[in-house]
């Protein structure tokens, strides 16, 4: 690899750039040039929500990959697995490498939250107790990061979580992808695959497909920075970077 790739980090629901602090940093320490995205409606708890769109979302995405120049690693956690998707739709001869962290690729026609009633603006970041009870692990976070989501997190947009996802450039199937698997192990993960379960429908299209175990909960940026950068920047320097 003559340079460095780019790698462009997204986060998921309630999160901002900051999110990634921990990870961003020892990326930049093995010498990666870090992005570390906010969404937009994302940037503050007084930021306006009501208009906020998917495609806004993955403009948003699709502008910093445009910006960081050809080769680019793409980092989706959570549900930004499915706005990374409509960006690798967008510029997909710009990205040398999809990563998903506990998260995937999303189909055409997808929708996030498909009973949000179109009278709500914003999602606002549940309790521990209704986060853990919907599948989201917060197992190896402590009171320190728990905390901090709670002081920092923001509440969502509404719009691109009840939006549907449309996807028109199949290249993207030819990115190759890396999936960092944290609250389901790869074991687990392969044989959701195979039994061809809908989460994973769309991943048997992409040609390259690595799965990797991180085993924590939910959010590994802040349980297992270590674990979750590494992970990362094994994808970067396993693409074809020019």
């Amino acid at each position: 690899m003559s340079e460095s790739p780019t790698i462009v980090l997204v986060p998921g629901f309630w999160l901002g750039g900051w999110a990634w602090d921990a990870v961003a940093s020892r990326l930049r320490d093995r010498g990666f040039p870090v992005v570390q995205l906010t969404l937009p409606g994302l940037e503050s708890a007084d930021t306006p929500r009501a208009a906020i769109t998917l495609a806004d979302h993955v403009d948003a995405v699709a502008d910093a990959v445009r910006a960081a120049g050809s080769d680019v690693i793409l980092v989706g956690h959570s549900g930004a697995g499915a706005v990374i998707t409509g960006a690798a739709d967008l510029v997909p001869d710009l990205i040398a490498r999809l990563v998903f962290v506990d998260s995937g690729p999303a189909a055409d026609g997808h929708v996030g939250s498909p009973d949000l009633p179109a009278d709500v603006v914003e999602i606002a970041l549940p309790s521990w107790r209704e986060l853990e009870a919907a599948g989201s692990s917060l197992a190896g976070l402590d009171d320190e990061a728990l905390a901090q989501f709670r002081a920092r997190g923001v509440p969502h947009p509404a719009g691109p979580a009840r939006e549907t996802m449309h996807l028109n450039d199949d290249r993207r199937h030819t990115i190759p992808v890396t999936l960092v698997c944290t609250s389901f192990p790869v074991a687990q993960v392969r044989a959701l695959i195979d039994a061809g379960h809908p989460w994973f429908a769309e991943l048997t299209l992409f040609d390259s497909v690595d799965l990797v175990d991180v085993p924590t909960g939910h959010w590994p940026m802040w349980s297992k920075p270590d674990e979750a950068a590494a992970a990362i920047a094994d994808a970067a320097s396993s693409a074809s970077v020019g």
